[in-house]
């Protein structure tokens, strides 16, 4: 697997998901605030694929279990407090983790360098929701909490280890063919101390919203790492269905 495949993955399927907003979000302001954070990813993820392969025929021409977005990513928006739930546990991992791999001088290390800044303001948007959410009505504060507990199980995947990480963020690039270019034994990334960071950041934000951390499980579907190895949810066959129809009812077609 190669990171820059799974990583990719991640920005492109919840881009995707922050897209289905447009139209149906609660207030016209924040419709605007969830499309320019779904284009952030996809931007993203275009940088990300390119890496990999054609970025076009990665996106609509591969089937449910070649991709490996971790299924946090993959999980239906329900309502707008549900999908500020599943936008907390992503952002605050994606800008640690980022903010890791700007420090190396691999292949990741620019484009870590300038999206992190993009994730920063993700993740401040998540959390001022979710405090705004989780300490406002009791209506808002259920729907919140009810959102964090549906979504916990799913967060421990995104702290396996990815193979091609290393301590500097280099990383070797898998063609669709399946060549592997040089790369670090996947064990570079303290996968550990970016769980740990991350769950403090996350408990306290959820503490300032007077909510409670959930205490459940958190090894997502089937097993933790499920969808590093093309292993995803129902809701993940038909989201991907509608996003590549377009494209595969006009093979070869351009503008």
């Amino acid at each position: 697997m190669s990171a820059a495949l799974a990583l990719g993955d991640d920005a492109l399927v919840l881009s995707h998901r922050l897209g289905e907003w447009a139209g149906h979000a609660p207030v016209l302001e924040e419709e605007v605030a969830l499309a320019n954070i779904a284009l952030d990813l996809l931007g993203q993820a275009r940088v990300l694929l390119s890496l990999v392969g054609d970025e076009d025929e990665l996106a609509y021409l591969r089937e449910e279990r070649a991709f490996r977005n971790l299924q946090l990513v993959e999980q239906p928006n329900g309502d707008f407090a549900h999908t500020i739930a599943r936008q907390l546990c992503f952002s605050v991992y994606q800008h640690l983790l980022y903010e890791r791999l700007a420090t190396g001088d691999g292949a990741f290390a620019e484009l870590a360098a300038k999206a992190v800044k993009e994730v920063a303001y993700h993740r401040d948007h998540a959390e001022q929701w979710v405090l705004r959410l989780g300490d406002g009505t009791a209506e808002s504060h259920e729907r919140m909490q009810a959102g964090l507990e549906a979504l916990w199980r799913f967060t421990g995947e995104m702290f396996q280890p990815i193979e091609g990480l290393d301590a500097a963020g280099t990383t070797g690039t898998t063609g669709t063919a399946g060549a592997t270019g040089t790369s670090g034994s996947g064990s570079g990334v303290d996968w550990a101390e970016l769980e740990s960071a991350w769950l403090s950041a996350v408990t306290a934000t959820v503490e300032r919203a007077t909510l409670t951390l959930p205490t459940g499980p958190r090894t997502g579907a089937w097993a933790a790492g499920a969808g590093r190895q093309g292993l995803h949810t129902e809701p993940f066959g038909r989201m991907l269905a509608e996003m590549q129809h377009l494209h595969r009812s006009h093979p070869g077609a351009s503008w």
